[in-house]
Parts: structure tokens; sequence; C-alpha cells
């Protein structure tokens, strides 16, 4: 099970959002690129990186940014936010990007999405994000009519690396993780699932590794490294099951 430390970037800046709130934001640095290097220089493996602007305009606002954050780094970063055509991915991938995230494109382009996955074999990750277990698109503005699980479920064959599950009403809340929710998935998807959302403390964390047997793959984990309630060399140890 991996540990995913987040960076998400509005405006040039990393924060941490509530509940995906734009206007309820905590800025936690104003330079991306020193805090992705911080990551990797203690231990992180990957890096997710969200364009908060792109995710709700549809369109990537923080490119140069996450570009910069993939040059300065020596280990893999997945990019998600506003990515809706292959020639996105198709940039990103050029400039050392490993693995792209879909979102809002997931509910709404599907053949987009079984394209992308066989253009870019084990780089295309879905998300899916939800509200009391329905999908939340366009920047987490729209709540949709479909379920998280039967999204999940539809997905299967399309040749995706992941899916990253998010719990909205948990992000950013300190609240730990909807652990019912992702234990959803992980019982009823063959595909690999990552846990997002209100993951706060260690205890949180062996909760989720209990799952890893089912499918949890790995577990991306924001406000609460900001925050200081977890510390990745130990969160990296539960994971890794050496604590």
């Amino acid at each position: 099970m991996q540990v995913i430390p987040a960076i998400d970037i509005k405006e040039g800046r990393c924060v941490r959002l509530r509940q995906g709130r734009m206007t309820e934001e905590t800025v936690f640095g104003t330079n991306p690129v020193e805090i992705a290097k911080r990551w990797e220089r203690l231990g992180a493996g990957l890096l997710h990186v969200v364009d908060l602007d792109g995710a709700v305009s549809g369109t990537p606002k923080n490119q140069r940014t996450i570009k910069e954050i993939a040059a300065a780094v020596s280990i893999p970063v997945q990019v998600g936010g506003g990515i809706r055509d292959l020639r996105t991915i198709e940039d990103y991938r050029s400039t050392g990007i490993q693995r792209v995230i879909l979102g809002t494109a997931v509910v709404q382009q599907r053949a987009f999405i079984i394209e992308a996955s066989r253009r870019f074999p084990n780089g295309i990750l879905a998300g899916v994000d939800a509200v009391e277990g329905r999908v939340a698109v366009e920047g987490w503005k729209t709540v949709t009519e479909d379920k998280a699980v039967d999204l999940a479920v539809k997905l299967e064959g399309v040749g995706l690396a992941a899916i990253i599950y998010t719990d909205i009403k948990r992000d950013g809340m300190l609240s730990g993780p909807n652990l019912d929710g992702i234990r959803q998935l992980v019982e009823n998807v063959e595909i690999p699932i990552i846990a997002s959302g209100g993951i706060t403390t260690i205890e949180d964390l062996k909760l989720l590794k209990d799952l890893e047997p089912l499918g949890l793959s790995g577990v991306v984990i924001g406000k609460a490294l900001y925050a200081g309630s977890l510390d990745l060399a130990e969160a990296l140890a539960v994971a890794e099951g050496v604590s």
C-alpha cells in the first residue's frame, strides 16, 4: 500500500480546501516545487498533484508549475484537474509525468477514457469522487445520480491503472476516512483502489492497511501531513508493514 502525499495547486500556491470548496482554502506554501522536493526527500515514492483551478474550469490552469514539479523530482508524479482530451494527456506525458487522472471525463466521455487507456497503458487513473455515495463532477460542483460503486464497476475492463476514490465530505476535514465506502469499492471492483479523503492518524492508516488484501493499493494524504497530525516517515512504515 503506497502512501501518496497530495499537492493541490490553486493560483500557483499549495493549498488545502475544506470539502473541495474553493472559497475555503488554507495556504500551506507559495512554492509547490519546493514542497514536492521535500516530500521526495522524506521518502515519498509517488506524488499526487491536482490543478484545482483546472478541475473547476475544465481546462488546465497550472500546467507550468506542475511541469516544474515533474522536472524537479525523480519519483513518479500523477496529475489531475481539467484533463478532458488526449492532447492534454500527451502534453503532460511528454514532460515526464507518468500518470494522469481523469475525473469528469470518466462520467461524460467514456469513449475518451477507453482510448486514453489503450494509448497510455498503465498511465490512466479514474478519479471517482463522491458525496454520500453519489459521484460529483466539474470540480465537485455538480453531484450526479450515479453511485460511486456502480461507476467503478462500469470501469472494469477499460484498462485503468487504478481508481482514486475520494469522499468529498471527509476531504480536508481531518475527520477520518470513509471506511465503509472504501470497503464497498474494494469488495466489488477488481481495479486497484486508492483511497483519499479524511485520512488523519496512524490508526486510520492501520485500518486501511487491513483492506490491502482486498485491493486497496494506496492512500492519498493531504492536510494531515501539512497540519502535522501524520508524520510521513511513520505513515510509510505502517504502509510497508514495518510498524
